[in-house]
């Protein structure tokens, strides 16, 4: 073990080359495992010189080189043009993953119109009521596990206790069909709408709470010198640091509540998920409203990621100089 960490601190170029070396191996291997050597060689030079396995590892060596060739020339360029080649590669490739399914595009046209114009509406409305009623429950639970009251934070800790540990389709279930047993008759938007609210709400509490609790105490001592009260503080002082530690998870809680918003669908809710099923099952083309439904998802989540980077850059302002 000695030899071989000196031979990484004396050596750095020759450690750098065998990492090269290992790395087009391995390309080498996933490329003759999935066979691209073979599919190569026989689109080239017919099917009979395919079975030749010598041809098929050259093709597949042939083409771990020119990745790691190309990997080394892109990673000299800036790391902003290094991340635009990467996505569009990998988007390129995506792209080819779901034309190798014989998608039906003229179909696709014919109904995307209306699986955005009534789903994505259904869905985004679901998941900006869930979020905004979510983060105000948050807030509540948050301040509740907190409080040295044993009885607040009894209900607060079994609040975050049940719904987390409840699925969220069961939840959707229940309070769809269990609230008319007591008289409470709903429709299915509100009852996923409540469902989501309280699951997430849920998680949410306990982000709040540890951001809250990432303040130093001396934050509040200071505020109540300045003669601050404890709900000017929180608002005033503790929130908008705490804020920095609260967002990123919680955008990662917005774009989870925005996919599970297709579990609403179980309950007949016109959603994306809902009509792309639907829509699918007319001409037996479900691959393609799935894919476009999957499509439709990135995009809204990427829209939401913006949203969180500029909240974060918003809240992050103080740490730079």
């Amino acid at each position: 073990m000695m030899a071989l960490g000196k031979l990484f601190l004396n050596h750095p170029t020759l450690v750098g080359r065998l990492g090269v070396a290992l790395i087009i191996g391995i390309l080498a291997a996933i490329l003759y495992g999935a066979g691209a050597g073979g599919s190569i060689v026989s689109g080239v030079f017919g099917e009979q010189s395919a079975a030749s396995p010598i041809a098929h590892t050259v093709v597949a060596l042939v083409i771990a080189l020119m990745i790691a060739v190309a990997w080394h020339l892109v990673s000299k360029l800036p790391r902003r043009q290094q991340i635009i080649i990467s996505w569009l590669t990998l988007f390129v490739l995506l792209l080819l993953f779901f034309y190798s399914f014989d998608l039906s595009f003229a179909f696709i046209a014919k109904k995307i119109g209306f699986l955005v114009s009534r789903g994505v509406v259904t869905t985004l409305y679901i998941s900006v009521m869930a979020i905004v009623i979510a983060t105000a429950i948050a807030l509540v639970g948050a301040i509740a596990k907190l409080s040295s009251s044993g009885l607040i934070y009894g209900f607060a800790s079994f609040y975050t206790s049940l719904f987390r540990g409840l699925p969220l389709l069961m939840q959707i279930y229940i309070i769809y069909l269990g609230l008319p047993q007591f008289g409470f008759v709903i429709g299915a938007i509100p009852a996923g709408v409540i469902a989501l609210s309280l699951c997430y709400g849920a998680y949410m509490t306990e982000i709040f709470r540890a951001g809250i609790e990432s303040i130093s105490k001396g934050q509040w001592e200071g505020a109540t010198a300045l003669g601050l009260g404890r709900g000017q503080t929180m608002w005033l002082v503790i929130l908008p640091q705490a804020m920095r530690v609260i967002i990123p998870p919680t955008g990662n809680q917005f774009i989870s509540m925005l996919k599970d918003s297709s579990l609403v669908s179980v309950v007949g809710v016109w959603e994306i998920m809902y009509l792309a099923r639907t829509l699918g099952q007319t001409e037996f083309r479900h691959i393609e409203m799935l894919i476009t439904a999957a499509m439709i998802y990135w995009i809204l989540s990427i829209g939401l990621e913006i949203v969180q980077s500029r909240i974060e850059a918003h809240y992050g302002r103080s740490l730079r100089r």
